[in-house]
């Protein structure tokens, strides 16, 4: 009996093994990590800085911009908020474990300068993420937060201080700003690593400047809280003169900028003229009008910075009507559908079907190819450096050099959207920004300072409100930017009474997969409701 069932048993670990094979690929599990390379995981993690079409419909149009004031909402149609928080908050932890996966594979490579310059852009992409989350909801799961794959005690991580959170990030930028090394041969595994590199095409001298850049703008925006500490990373930056964004070099145009050029990385960025089409409600506001105009002549007459064109344009009539910020009981509403996909089209760009407020520039929102994912520009630094100079933080105070800086922030600023209006185009009829769109000679950044620079303020108040009005324009597609500077200051323009809408409550999900730790972060800040104010708020 015994010499029978020998092979029979063998027949059955042959076919038992057989049938392991056939069932490996269905055994693998789809959701973690097998055999993605490093530069494959990191590519995934650069195109995550990609707003989504619910964060732009539901965060940015709906609230952003009526909160700033960059722009009119011109009917609150959409109360259902929670997509975009959903959105945005899915988006940053469905990416996490990605980037906790590449720290923990680099942590295991033999040190070299090639492992540290991977690990650098890798954390100065992981601060811009992280800072920019913070900032919409407050405390936030961090520290903990992306290790559930590996750690199952980590599945419901705590809720991290906004304070401990920013102090981790800034002390991550300046190791990784102080530790990229440009001058180092390139060899494997970086080689290999920077052809993934979709923000600047592995060139570590721009990744150097875009880390400090950050430190920058987060140590000003931490400045009332943490003044000391706020001062000491822009006086180390200052001072010993680390390489930033510059938008002006003295009087030369250098117009660096940190984007993500949806063309040059074969991305069709279809969810921007998506999210206005379908959402409508955004118009040119008699606010930003009164930024851009000396008065309200609808022919357009007295326009005296060009970015008017760029960002907006004219009604059905081709007359400029901004919809009022405040609008009083019987103000006419909006009408006609100024963003729909039949104005891709040579001979069909004008019709806007009764139209009748100005609305956003159809090839901001419509170019799905040209028009950049915007996360920071040469002239906004250039802007932080102005009101550290004025307000004397990290540096002595220096008026003239804060009017340096003003003087270049405003040239970077027109000059850089300017020559991007140059390349926008409509994906579909190939109609350039120029064909239809003529921006007047005589304006240009001179124009803005004859009505803007510095020497027409009369006090050092008025001097700061002009800094912030400045960068509070070059923000326009960066809301979230606007929105944390308008918090921050309460002197962006505006119109009424002051901004009282702080935060973001947390998506509901969190109520479902981490009460514990979500409760507790709100017993902690006070509430969470958009009354709550961001820990670096005064």
């Amino acid at each position: 009996m015994k010499i029978k069932l020998i092979p029979i048993l063998l027949i059955g670990i042959a076919l038992f093994t057989s049938c392991r094979k056939d069932f490996e690929e269905i055994d693998t599990n789809p959701q973690g990590f097998t055999n993605a390379t490093d530069g494959s995981l990191f590519n995934g993690i650069i195109q995550s800085l990609m707003l989504t079409g619910n964060e732009q419909f539901y965060i940015n149009n709906e609230i952003l911009y009526a909160q700033t004031q960059q722009a009119a909402l011109t009917k609150a149609a959409w109360g259902n908020y929670t997509i975009g928080t959903e959105d945005m908050w899915a988006n940053y932890y469905k990416t996490l474990p990605s980037v906790r996966k590449l720290e923990q594979k680099f942590a295991t490579y033999t040190p070299s300068a090639a492992v540290t310059n991977m690990k650098a852009m890798l954390t100065i992409v992981k601060a811009y993420k992280t800072f920019k989350l913070t900032d919409i909801f407050g405390d936030i799961p961090y520290s903990e937060a992306g290790y559930g794959y590996q750690d199952l005690t980590k599945l419901y991580p705590v809720y991290d201080t906004q304070r401990d959170i920013y102090l981790s990030l800034l002390s991550d930028l300046e190791w990784a700003a102080t530790s990229i090394n440009d001058t180092a041969a390139s060899a494997e595994p970086y080689t290999t690593f920077a052809k993934f590199d979709k923000l600047f095409n592995g060139d570590l001298g721009i990744w150097r400047k875009f880390a400090n850049s950050l430190r920058l703008r987060y140590a000003m925006r931490m400045s009332e809280k943490e003044p000391e500490l706020a001062s000491g990373i822009i006086g180390d930056i200052v001072i010993n003169q680390q390489p930033i964004l510059l938008g002006y070099d003295f009087i030369t145009a250098v117009l660096e900028s940190a984007c993500i050029w949806p063309a040059a990385n074969s991305i069709t960025n279809s969810s921007v003229s998506w999210s206005f089409r379908e959402h409508n409600g955004l118009r040119m506001g008699s606010n930003i009008w009164h930024q851009f105009s000396e008065d309200d002549d609808p022919a357009g007459g007295g326009i005296f910075d060009p970015r008017a064109y760029i960002f907006f344009e004219g009604d059905q009539n081709e007359q400029w009507v901004p919809f009022p910020q405040i609008p009083e009981a019987g103000t006419p509403s909006a009408q006609g559908i100024p963003y729909g996909s039949h104005r891709d089209d040579i001979g069909n760009y004008h019709i806007k079907n009764n139209v009748n407020y100005s609305p956003f520039n159809f090839f901001l929102i419509g170019d799905e190819n040209n028009m950049p994912i915007i996360l920071m520009t040469g002239a906004e630094v250039h802007f932080i450096l102005a009101e550290a100079y004025l307000r004397g933080i990290g540096v002595p105070v220096d008026p003239d050099q804060a009017d340096i800086e003003y003087m270049n922030g405003i040239n970077a600023s027109v000059e850089w959207w300017m020559e991007l209006s140059e390349r926008l185009r409509l994906p579909i009829s190939g109609v350039r920004f120029g064909d239809k769109i003529t921006i007047p000679g005589n304006l240009g950044s001179a124009s803005v300072l004859m009505r803007f620079g510095s020497w027409n303020a009369t006090s050092d108040e008025e001097k700061l409100a002009f800094i912030y009005t400045q960068r509070w324009i070059d923000a326009f597609r960066q809301p979230w930017e606007a929105y944390a500077e308008a918090r921050r200051t309460g002197m962006t323009p505006r119109e009424g009474g002051p901004i009282a809408h702080f935060r973001m409550p947390y998506p509901p999900s969190e109520i479902q997969y981490n009460s514990v730790n979500m409760n507790a972060a709100q017993q902690r800040q006070g509430g969470d409701d958009p009354t709550v104010k961001m820990w670096w708020m005064k």
